[in-house]
């Protein structure tokens, strides 16, 4: 049964990392139970292949078997939101091609890095890849990545067309909601995609966050959105604040972080591919006093003591 994204793009997401085992193959295994474990959850959809699932890394062959085992375990029951993370177009199309086959809700389709294209040229970029699939595709804006952001001129030339259904808007800034909302076509989600400043984005009106921090603490995310979400502001930034030292890890090393965090709760193996590399022990110390600044039993037992 098709459900409209502007039902369930919305709230805490986790951005999902791509586990790999001691051969460097991606471990299938572990990927499962992570997205298990967000189901569990009650998160509403879950991103892979996208930022912190090391997408550039990953051949095309290994994002779709990532992509099918998230919609094998879904089964239904959270959205899987697949990236079609590339600076090529042609070869955007064709992860996002895959993405479809493999059974993804939506595709997260990227503003090109390291080509550095004039807004004319992301306009022609976003609707040829929206242009080859049949899906719902979620736009993403991140210039700390790809130097020049997606201008708000050009995000709403784009929503003309309702395949365009939301932005995750890694820009950091927290005035874009309130600038657009009354530009943009009922049900269009905007989620922060900055773990920093997501609660400052959700409370000046944006739909919620596309979230590295959601993958270790995803209940304590969802109350954070529940609480805002009922004027409950005091309550909200009370429960933001005890995520803030963790944050600042993941954001600072992205994704080794997230996945040498994940791996102090047995989750996963903490390692990357090339040029990413693990986190060295200094790193893993402070990820592991972050977990102690969340003062949640669940998640610090057995934890870097």
């Amino acid at each position: 049964m098709f459900i409209p994204p502007a039902a369930w793009f919305t709230g805490f997401i986790p951005d999902l990392p791509t586990p790999f085992d001691a051969a460097d193959a991606v471990d299938l295994k572990a990927f499962a139970a992570l997205c298990e474990r967000q189901v569990a959850a009650g998160v509403p959809a879950i991103v892979v292949c996208e930022t912190a699932g090391e997408a550039p890394t990953l051949s095309p062959a290994e994002q779709e078997l990532v992509i099918r085992t998230a919609v094998d375990v879904a089964r239904g029951r959270v959205r899987i939101i697949a990236g079609a993370v590339s600076n090529a177009t042609g070869h955007a199309i064709e992860l996002a091609r895959r993405a479809e086959a493999a059974g993804a809700d939506a595709v997260m389709s990227v503003v090109p890095a390291y080509n550095k294209p004039m807004q004319e040229g992301m306009l022609a970029h976003f609707r040829t890849v929206a242009g080859a699939i049949g899906l719902p595709v979620i736009l993403h804006d991140v210039p700390s990545r790809t130097l020049r952001p997606l201008a708000d001129e050009t995000l709403l030339r784009l929503v003309e067309s309702r395949q365009f259904v939301g932005l995750r808007d890694g820009s950091g800034d927290i005035t874009r909601p309130m600038r657009l909302a009354r530009h943009l076509p009922a049900g269009f989600r905007l989620l922060s995609g900055d773990d920093a400043t997501a609660f400052a984005y959700i409370t000046d009106g944006g739909d919620g966050a596309i979230s590295e921090v959601a993958n270790i603490a995803p209940d304590l995310c969802r109350a954070i959105f529940s609480q805002v979400r009922q004027g409950r502001l005091q309550s909200a930034r009370y429960l933001h604040k005890r995520l803030i030292p963790l944050v600042t890890c993941l954001s600072r090393e992205s994704p080794a972080a997230l996945k040498s965090a994940l791996g102090m709760l047995g989750l996963m193996r903490p390692d990357t591919r090339l040029p990413i590399v693990p986190l060295d022990t200094a790193g893993q110390a402070e990820v592991a006093r972050a977990f102690a600044a969340i003062a949640d039993e669940e998640l610090i037992d057995g934890v870097g003591a």
